[in-house]
């Protein structure tokens, strides 16, 4: 009698190990593709429709000449007195606004850094305008500089000044009155970024320097700085960028006066396009915009690279 064995069942197909890599190889990408798009779709277009309508003739008041331009709007830009003008202030803004606010961010910093009594208060108050909205910011300094009942009144009262007369709207004032109200939200940011790095500094090392006979500005210079320096630098490539772009507070606080001496540059392109509906022109003044900065920002990177590297 023949004794036939049973047919053993066919085992599963195993993936190769070529499929599997190539799984493996497409999978982070799998991952980041949301994430792509979105930035395909928010980032990469805006920025690109920018470029082309800049080369365009578009005005919604002129829709007739409406059309391929070429470097026209950027040729205009030359016998464009508005345009050079709120480009240098531009320039003042952004180097008096980041250069007052980093020096009494640091001294905040420095202050707050040290032990007393209700540091924990302290600290909160110091840090409590960058909380603030910028909205209620201008709303706050609006009150604050109103003829009638604001600081302006006060100082009338004491012969500085006269009555009626806002800060806002006088020539040399203007321009130090929205200086300070964008330093009551500006400095509370550097003193954040300082105080972490203050944080992080070894005690040890004041006391080995105070033991070898350092005073405070040796200890400054050879163990603060050193440790804050890079914290430094982020911050101010940040604030110059942030108050480049500033358009809120300004243009709520004046609008831009009197006689366009508070115009920024990016103010002057919202006035083009959402105000003067000439999107041609405001898009080329937005392309230069990001070309300043662009070009600003990677040349402050290297300086501050190429003396890391000395070091």
């Amino acid at each position: 009698m023949t004794v036939i064995a049973p047919a053993r069942p066919a085992e599963p197909k195993r993936p190769s190990r070529s499929r599997n890599s190539g799984l493996r190889r497409l999978y982070p990408y799998l991952l980041i593709g949301p994430a792509a798009i979105l930035t395909l779709v928010f980032l990469v277009y805006p920025v690109g429709s920018v470029f082309y309508y800049s080369l365009q003739h578009s005005n919604v008041t002129q829709p007739w000449n409406d059309g391929f331009a070429g470097l026209d709007n950027f040729i205009s830009m030359g016998s464009d007195p508005l345009f050079w003008r709120s480009l240098a202030f531009t320039a003042q803004w952004v180097a008096v606004e980041v250069g007052l606010q980093f020096i009494f961010g640091l001294a905040l910093a420095l202050l707050i850094n040290k032990t007393f009594i209700g540091r924990g208060l302290a600290r909160a108050l110091v840090f409590s305008p960058w909380a603030v909205s910028g909205i209620l910011t201008t709303t706050i300094w609006i009150l604050i500089y109103n003829p009638s009942t604001g600081i302006g009144r006060y100082f009338a009262d004491i012969g500085i000044g006269e009555y009626g007369v806002s800060l806002l709207s006088g020539s040399g004032t203007t321009f130090w009155a929205v200086v300070l109200a964008e330093m009551w939200k500006g400095i509370p940011f550097f003193a954040i970024l300082i105080l972490a790095d203050l944080q992080s500094v070894s005690l040890e090392l004041y006391e080995s320097a105070e033991v070898d006979g350092a005073g405070t500005l040796r200890k400054f210079v050879s163990i603060t700085w050193p440790h804050i320096r890079q914290a430094i630098i982020i911050a101010t490539l940040l604030r110059a960028v942030w108050e480049f772009n500033n358009v809120d507070l300004l243009y709520t606080l004046t609008g831009g006066g009197p006689a366009s001496s508070t115009t920024t540059l990016p103010l002057y392109v919202a006035q083009t396009a959402i105000h003067d509906r000439d999107f041609g022109y405001g898009s080329a003044l937005t392309v230069v915009a990001f070309l300043i900065l662009t070009f600003f920002s990677l040349v402050y990177l290297r300086i501050t690279k190429s003396k890391e590297d000395e070091k």
